[in-house]
């Protein structure tokens, strides 16, 4: 009986199931207040983003090479473990993000929780959207920017924390000599991410 069940039963319609059922938990969670931490992954130019928010707002953009069933594991750990994959409360993020990587949008329009940042490195990430579009500076300019002209170093370790890439744009952050600098996403990620900017 179980075989003829499993049987009729094909992959699509199986994934479909479980597509509904998730945003049936996803809806219901939400609507009792127990989502604290809404995400979804979302395809873009340079490859697989995680995208996470609570109910403040947008708390973690991830790269795949960030492996993201651990950087769920660090929002478990840090924020609240009470996580589910519930893609509505990203639509405005993915729908900006696609805006972005079309060449239609400049800046974002999100709202942030800064949850995973504290101290120097929330400073450095609240100033990095003050780079315009297109432009960079070095790491020796923002650490001029932010009052802490000695601080380059430190500077260089907000922007490999950035839990909010692309959106907070630490790309735009590139060494003194000209080089690209390092990326949480690889650099040849900010290298496209450039690229795209200065096309534009």
């Amino acid at each position: 009986m179980s075989e003829k069940i499993t049987d009729t039963l094909s992959a699509p319609a199986d994934t479909d199931a479980l597509a509904r059922l998730r945003a049936r938990l996803a809806a219901s969670a939400e609507a009792d207040g127990l989502l604290d931490i809404a995400y979804t992954v979302v395809d873009s130019p340079v490859g697989g983003l995680l995208l996470a928010a609570t109910e403040r707002g947008l708390v973690r953009v991830a790269y795949a090479r960030e492996d993201h069933d651990a950087v769920l594991e660090t929002l478990a750990q840090k924020v609240s473990p009470r996580v589910l994959r519930a893609p509505r409360r990203l639509d405005a993020t993915a729908r900006e993000l696609d805006e972005y990587f079309a060449g239609r949008r400049t800046a974002f329009d999100l709202p942030l929780d800064h949850a995973l940042s504290h101290g120097f490195r929330q400073l450095v990430q609240s100033r990095l959207p003050d780079i315009d579009y297109g432009t960079t500076l070095s790491y020796k300019q923002v650490a001029e920017l932010v009052g802490s002209p000695a601080a380059v170093r430190a500077v260089g370790t907000a922007c490999a924390t950035n839990p909010l890439p692309v959106v907070v744009p630490c790309h735009r952050v590139v060494k003194s000599d000209g080089g690209i600098g390092q990326y949480v996403g690889g650099v040849e990620a900010k290298a496209a991410l450039l690229e795209l900017e200065s096309a534009a």
